[in-house]
């Protein structure tokens, strides 16, 4: 099988760099556009809204125009610093009440937005009602309502607003003197890491003048569950940070920033920032190999065409905190319009929505996937097959738990009893999705073609690349049978994999249409336990859990590397940045 991957990823590589069809320019001398910045990612961003957007491609964005309370202190995962807040609270000065309920925050005096007016404490309460309230499907707002009001969305399972919810967010985020208060219904360890990267200020003036939620009582249910594009953030920033949004050109997927020149840390070094979207990657690798881009995303199974270039920079061995790729099953799939179902029916044209509700299903899927030559050959061996849902990075991995391995005799034999042995007669038919660009994710689609389809001639699947906007559309609204995406962590804590991925009101199974009791049992134990011991054996059960189920495929602990001129200076590499390693945080840089 190994040799088939092998196959595969020459393949690819080569239809990637046959786009490039002419040679790249010679590396110039010298530090090509001193005063500017180009990053080549591979996709667009989705929404410029704080409150909406949950992908790295447009948090990434938002990193460099808006400011939260706190940051993490360049390298550091764990070590925060002040932004907004004039400093980090602790019990130690006092800020932190020895309950661990209540959180006191003094603003910084005259951080302005990038429309010169001031930054109020009034500002910072109205961007954390309006993260909380808003509560998009599938969105971050579980990131603060949890731990702010005690319960992770603004919605009942009916999809009716809770009574209560006004009440408890008025109660939980108020205005005191000059500061902002925060008051939890019980203590929460992660708040402050939550805060350091959600939840940025906002200009509350701007917003109302622009059509958003006015801050009111009166109409913020008006405001909840909002369509993408109704929001006036959706394509617009008004933030505080060392970079404005100068043009978002969404048909050539560019993004300019220009330096805020009154940035409160004074001005950056860097004047301008380019980031593109270019799906192909000898496109990529042309324009960083002639200077006209200083870094690119780039998959690891294309390291090897980058190195040994003049000028180039490759750093390796980038610690990561995510889970990538993971592969997801819909339980329920929207069949409305769907052109990934087939004919929607178990006639070997095409499958079911509740297709993959059935275990064997998923498990038959589990075993036909090829771990160990995935993390040989795509991943050149960087890595460690994935154990369970968590990283190793943090407490609660559980190194010894049950894993899948390539075993096709069993993935047959589940294959046979789904559906009552129906689904082994009639055979099946439908599309497997990825985010185009994106190498490995689209191998991972690839094995799982050729090895299931190599089980019985009924067995079809089609791939598909789908652009990263259109294939968030089609995943929030729960039209991909099976997808490939990954996870980044949101906040350094086991809980912000435990759960996004598995409990019923996180970020995946809310669109997979996944819900167990269990599942959501032992991830609140988890989260509510204050001993390390006691809170990993629980954590331990969840993964073992997750190993019977299979709601989600999890393949490699994996680390990062990155490409970039070597001219770029001041780049700092944190695991909790968004698209880190790639594109991260442009304050620092500077060219020379």
């Amino acid at each position: 099988m190994s040799a088939r991957i092998r196959a595969m990823l020459k393949l690819a590589a080569a239809a990637a760099l046959a786009l490039a069809v002419s040679p790249a320019a010679s590396q110039a001398s010298g530090v090509r556009n001193p005063d500017s910045y180009t990053y080549l990612t591979i996709s667009d961003a989705d929404s410029l809204d704080p409150s909406f957007s949950y992908d790295t491609a447009s948090h990434m964005i938002g990193l460099n125009i808006y400011e939260p309370l706190f940051q993490f202190d360049k390298t550091s995962t764990e070590k925060l610093a002040p932004l907004i807040a004039e400093q980090v609270p602790s019990a130690a000065n006092g800020l932190i009440s020895p309950d661990g309920r209540t959180y006191t925050i003094a603003l910084r005096k005259g951080v302005k937005f990038h429309d010169g007016t001031e930054v109020t404490p009034e500002d910072a309460r109205y961007s954390i009602l309006r993260f909380m309230l808003q509560d998009r499907a599938a969105g971050p707002s579980s990131l603060l309502l949890e731990p702010l009001l005690g319960y992770p969305s603004t919605r009942d399972e009916k999809d009716n607003i809770l009574p209560s919810v006004w009440a408890d967010a008025n109660r939980a985020v108020s205005v005191q003197g000059d500061n902002l208060v925060l008051r939890l219904p019980r203590p929460y360890a992660p708040l402050l890491s939550i805060l350091a990267s959600w939840a940025p200020a906002l200009s509350k003036p701007w917003a109302v003048k622009n059509g958003d939620w006015d801050g009111t009582e009166a109409t913020w249910r008006k405001y909840n569950n909002p369509s993408k594009q109704s929001s006036p953030f959706f394509e617009k920033a008004m933030g505080t940070g060392p970079f404005k949004l100068e043009r978002w050109d969404r048909k050539t997927k560019e993004f300019i920033l220009t330096r805020h020149d009154q940035y409160w840390r004074g001005p950056a070094k860097l004047r301008n920032i380019v980031v593109k979207g270019v799906s192909e990657f000898g496109t990529r690798k042309m324009m960083l190999q002639a200077g006209d881009a200083d870094a690119i995303y780039a998959d690891r199974p294309l390291l090897s065409q980058l190195q040994g270039i003049p000028g180039v920079k490759i750093i390796d061995d980038l610690p990561t905190m995510e889970m990538n790729p993971v592969v997801f099953f819909t339980y329920k799939i929207n069949a409305a319009g769907n052109s990934f179902l087939g004919s929607a029916r178990l006639d070997g044209e095409g499958i079911p929505d509740d297709f993959f509700a059935d275990k064997d299903v998923r498990k038959a899927f589990a075993y036909a996937f090829d771990y160990k030559g995935f993390i040989s050959d795509v991943m050149r061996g960087k890595g460690t097959q994935a154990v369970g849902a968590i990283p190793k990075s943090l407490p609660g991995h559980n190194p010894k738990g049950k894993k899948y391995q390539l075993d096709l005799k069993k993935s047959e034999e589940h294959f046979k009893k789904a559906f009552e042995g129906r689904l082994w007669e009639k055979g099946f038919k439908f599309t497997i999705s990825f985010n185009s660009g994106n190498l490995p994710r689209q191998t991972v689609c690839q094995i799982l073609k050729r090895n299931v389809e190599s089980l019985n001639a009924k067995f079809k699947i089609d791939v598909r690349a789908v652009e990263w906007p259109t294939f968030l559309d089609a995943y929030r609204t729960s039209k991909l049978p099976i997808f490939v995406m990954g996870w980044n962590a949101d906040y350094p804590d086991p809980h912000n994999f435990a759960f996004p991925l598995l409990h019923s009101k996180g970020d995946y199974p809310m669109t997979q249409k996944f819900k167990n009791p269990e599942f959501d049992r032992l991830v609140e134990e988890a989260n509510a336990e204050t001993i390390p011991a006691k809170r990993e054996a629980t954590y331990a059960k969840l993964q073992e859990l997750a190993f019977e189920e299979a709601p989600q495929l999890y393949i490699v602990d994996t680390v990062r590397y990155r490409t970039q001129r070597s001219w770029v200076k001041g780049w700092l590499h944190n695991p909790i940045f968004p698209d880190a390693p790639y594109g991260s945080y442009f304050y620092t840089l500077w060219k020379e």
